[in-house]
């Protein structure tokens, strides 16, 4: 038997979720179907076979494989919640199928109100809404009109896994009126059953960053070494401890840890082999996309970071952080007022979020200490000393390239307290200079001016 090809597997999957929500759909139509007649009575009462949309059972898939299935089953979720979460995807897999819905009232020449919906810019079919969900769900009943509600409060599964919502609506307005809105993450799983990562835009700014080295090729002190894995138990272990061992109501369900140090001393570096280590993506946030000169635009910003990012196994890293999570300031004007509210924004977000934060930052004291007061650790990149520069400079070449004799390496990194980063511009530099003699031999010149450079860069002479 022949080993499946991802792409042999990715077909399976389309077909799998394909198939279960064929079948989910023709139970969606029943029940709309349903709905209206019971709510107009079009049929003698004697020939209604049902006197409620529940009574209609739906597709058994407790023996499905598709993503669809999975995520019916996770979370539990109701028949009126399978419902909501069809209504939300039908406009992107088989509009058609509300057309029903346009229906005009004759008594005032337009759609019925009870129906809710929208009319789209560029979609020509029905857009359901809270109202749509209001009318398949209860009909005109009121008290399950008022218990559905809850679907859409802030710690229902559709919230807190940011599977669907009604988007928000005009002050003074019912909430009901917003049109229901599933995530464009949740789309993509649903119908091609695989988890689509977010592009870097402005709704999400920050980039997937990895990395193909490996843990032996990082060059850190022990003691740094030595935090990282506590960073990396978290990740592997920490879902354990909240849940088996019960410690979710005594801890916070995330990891924060600053990291600080010159730079090129290996910050990005190492939270690119956390993520590679652990099978987690890490995201690198792009803060000059994130703070705004504009009162309360910061916080939007971050709060579609972090909503996007709840309950991925994401580690979220923020180089620089100074910018975001710097001190707070004397209050002298409306500005310094709003600058801290950002920072209360901050600090709450990050105790609620369940992921792993990691904030870079060249000084530790940059930072403000009600930050620093809740981090689970604190990690030093120091300069590296003579012996892990030497280490570094010997890993640094390619083994195609051909050292110059005179270049004595343990000299070089003994006399000159370069960083690893900065280690690594030297050899591109003198990488080139080979290359554009059409040669593989590094000169000691070249290797020599490379470090000239570099240190002039940061206000020092060789």
């Amino acid at each position: 038997m022949h080993e499946t090809t991802p792409l042999h597997r990715m077909a399976d999957v389309l077909t799998e979720n394909a198939q279960d929500l064929e079948r989910e759909l023709s139970w969606f139509a029943a029940v709309l179907d349903t709905r209206l007649t019971l709510y107009f009575k079009s049929e003698p009462e004697s020939e209604i076979t049902v006197n409620s949309i529940f009574d209609i059972p739906p597709p058994d898939l407790s023996h499905s494989y598709s993503y669809y299935a999975q995520l019916i089953q996770q979370h539990e979720f109701s028949i009126g919640e399978r419902l909501v979460i069809l209504l939300a995807l039908i406009p992107h897999i088989r509009p058609q199928l509300l057309d029903v819905l346009w229906t005009k009232n004759e008594a005032i020449a337009r759609g019925f109100t009870e129906f809710g919906g929208l009319q789209g810019v560029t979609h020509g079919g029905f857009i359901p809404t809270g109202e749509t969900v209001a009318f398949l769900l209860a009909g005109d009943d009121l008290s399950t009109r008022f218990k559905l509600m809850r679907l859409f409060e802030g710690d229902h599964a559709f919230a807190r896994y940011n599977i669907l919502s009604l988007a928000p609506v005009a002050y003074g307005e019912p909430l009901l009126s917003g049109a229901l809105t599933i995530s464009r993450e949740y789309l993509h799983r649903l119908t091609t059953g695989w988890e689509r990562k977010p592009n870097f835009n402005s709704e999400f700014p920050a980039r997937l960053i990895e990395t193909r080295l490996h843990w032996e090729h990082l060059v850190l002190p022990f003691s740094t070494l030595e935090q990282l894995d506590e960073i990396k138990h978290w990740i592997l272990h920490g879902h354990t401890l909240l849940e088996d061992w019960e410690m979710y109501y005594k801890l916070r369900p995330g990891f924060t840890s600053l990291f600080y140090g010159p730079p090129g001393t290996g910050k990005t570096f190492s939270a690119c082999l956390l993520g590679k280590h652990c099978g987690c993506d890490v995201y690198k946030i792009d803060l000059s996309m994130i703070v705004s000169k504009y009162i309360g635009e910061t916080e939007k910003n971050l709060a579609k970071i972090f909503d996007l990012a709840e309950h991925k196994r994401w580690i979220l890293f923020f180089d620089e952080a100074d910018a975001l999570f710097g001190k707070r300031t004397k209050v002298d004007d409306s500005r310094d007022r709003y600058a801290n509210q950002e920072i209360s924004f901050l600090l709450q977000r990050i105790e609620e979020f369940n992921g792993v934060v990691i904030l870079a930052s060249n000084l530790k004291g940059n930072i403000d200490d009600a930050f620093i007061r809740r981090f689970q650790s604190v990690v030093h990149f120091p300069i590296p000393k003579a012996s892990e520069r030497l280490r570094l400079w010997k890993n640094a070449f390619s083994a195609k390239a051909v050292l110059e004799e005179t270049i004595d390496i343990t000299r070089i990194a003994e006399k000159y307290e370069l960083s690893g980063g900065t280690i690594m511009n030297v050899v591109r530099y003198s990488s080139l200079k080979a290359l554009s003699r059409n040669q593989t031999k590094i000169l000691l010149d070249d290797l020599e001016e490379g470090i000239r450079r570099e240190l002039l860069k940061e206000g020092r002479t060789a």
